[in-house]
């Protein structure tokens, strides 16, 4: 078992790792395509990545102790198998069937031979789940059963070269069987998907639910929260990749991004029509009630609103960095500030938490905080 156990755990850590750097461009790229964030759409992303990764680390792992793989093998190791639907043949010689006995034939389902067969044909019966997702429509299936065999036929190569190199010599045979059982899969797969997508959202469903929402002038409550994290994320990024690769002190840290968030959550939106960085890529602008450019004084009110918690978490780490002597008589303000600010903003991001929930849950019949305390709305462009 740890056999098929090992590899999923290795493709699902590689993939959160993947999802750090990944769902921001892909919330990014759903929003601009269907107009909403798309919960139903992203699942079928992610869990597509996920499934080829455990996919391909079913077929590649465990790996070999050592690259030279060709040392562990005798001169006459047989690296190809050749012969079409020799899989039956082994099936049948490893069992314990008597013809003349049926009650034996359910042995045949405890074999390796047969466990291996079946292994091969299930690989690829979720890819072609997906293909049918993607391609909708029944005639597509020799598409379905081509892109089942490249997809084999790569699996295969990438074995028997040895992962293209890595390896001196193959450590898996190049096996024909593999290629026809995984074509199946695949084929077996897009012929019974409607059995199973017919649980789930379909891919027109959300074309329509997109058309509907491209009219609708509402700015989805998740676009806002994303908009406002992308230029956050800029200032992050600012930072690190000019003063912070030089110095680590946070006072410094402070400073410089209290500049940032002024320039890019008060100085931009005034200067560009009420767009920020992030507004304008999730395709929405920043408006007073009439409809007009904010005028400064809501634009300050809705920095502050949104610099209060951050400056906050600074703060905090600011007083974690000074190191005050025990004995000093300075010592128990210093423990008594720290407590204080520690425990106002665990109350803060605690009910700033429950508020975007709330507000994500109004799907846009509610404001945040930061807009409503500076009578901003956000508005499609």
């Amino acid at each position: 078992m740890s056999t098929y156990i090992i590899p999923i755990q290795t493709a699902f850590l590689i993939f959160l790792l993947l999802s750090i750097f990944l769902t921001i461009p892909w919330l990014i790229y759903v929003y601009r395509k269907f107009g909403y964030l798309s919960i139903w759409a992203s699942i079928v992303a992610f869990s597509f990545v996920f499934y080829m990764l455990s996919a391909l680390f079913l077929v590649l792992l465990p790996l070999p102790d050592t690259r030279d793989t060709c040392a562990m093998q005798t001169t006459d190791t047989v690296h190809y198998s050749l012969i079409p639907f020799y899989f039956i043949a082994d099936i049948i010689m490893s069992s314990e069937i008597v013809w003349t006995q049926p009650s034996t034939y359910a042995h045949v389902l405890k074999q390796s031979a047969f466990l291996q067969a079946a292994f091969n044909v299930l690989l690829l019966l979720p890819f072609g789940v997906y293909l049918r997702y993607f391609l909708q429509k029944k005639q597509y299936w020799k598409r379905a059963l081509g892109l089942g065999f490249i997809l084999s036929l790569f699996y295969e190569i990438t074995q028997v070269t040895g992962i293209y190199g890595i390896y001196n010599c193959s450590y898996r045979i190049f096996d024909v069987d593999d290629l026809i059982l995984n074509s199946t899969g695949a084929l077996l797969g897009f012929l019974i998907a409607p059995v199973i997508l017919a649980l789930f959202p379909s891919r027109m469903s959300l074309l329509v639910k997109a058309d509907q929402k491209l009219n609708s002038q509402v700015v989805p409550p998740l676009s806002q929260l994303l908009a406002v994290f992308i230029d956050y994320l800029l200032i992050l990024l600012s930072w690190n990749l000019t003063i912070g690769l030089f110095t680590s002190n946070e006072l410094i840290e402070l400073i410089y991004k209290t500049a940032g968030f002024i320039i890019f959550y008060f100085g931009l939106p005034l200067l560009w029509g009420g767009k920020t960085v992030g507004t304008n890529i999730m395709r929405f602008k920043l408006t007073d009630l009439d409809g007009n450019v904010p005028k400064w004084q809501l634009m300050f009110n809705r920095l502050f609103s949104l610099y209060l918690p951050w400056v906050t978490s600074a703060f905090i780490n600011v007083l974690d960095g000074m190191e005050i002597d025990m004995d000093s008589h300075l010592y128990a303000y210093h423990i008594l500030i720290t407590v204080a600010v520690f425990v106002f903003f665990s109350i803060l991001w605690g009910v700033l938490f429950i508020h975007a929930i709330f507000v994500i849950f109004k799907k846009g019949k509610r404001t945040f905080y930061f807009d409503h305390a500076s009578n901003i709305i956000p508005r499609k462009k």
